[in-house]
């Protein structure tokens, strides 16, 4: 499985920087962009502080997918 998200989107909508968006819900600019690379999964915790900050559901922000499996 893999969690792709609408971070840098939504952000950008907002017209955030990555350090502002941290820090409304309290993590570092590296945090942010590691979460919109994909490199980072956030906690159930912060996703939910990053879904609160936009007014959005999980779902809106957040899609878990399956990988293609190679063989």
């Amino acid at each position: 499985m893999h969690l792709r998200n609408h971070v840098k989107e939504l952000r950008a909508r907002h017209d955030w920087t990555q350090a502002q968006l941290g820090a409304r819900v309290g993590v570092t600019r590296q945090t942010i962009a590691s979460i919109e690379k994909g490199d980072y999964v956030p906690s159930l915790l912060l996703g939910l502080q990053i879904c609160n900050v936009f007014d959005l559901t999980m779902e809106e922000v957040f899609i878990l997918e399956k990988r293609e499996e190679q063989g």
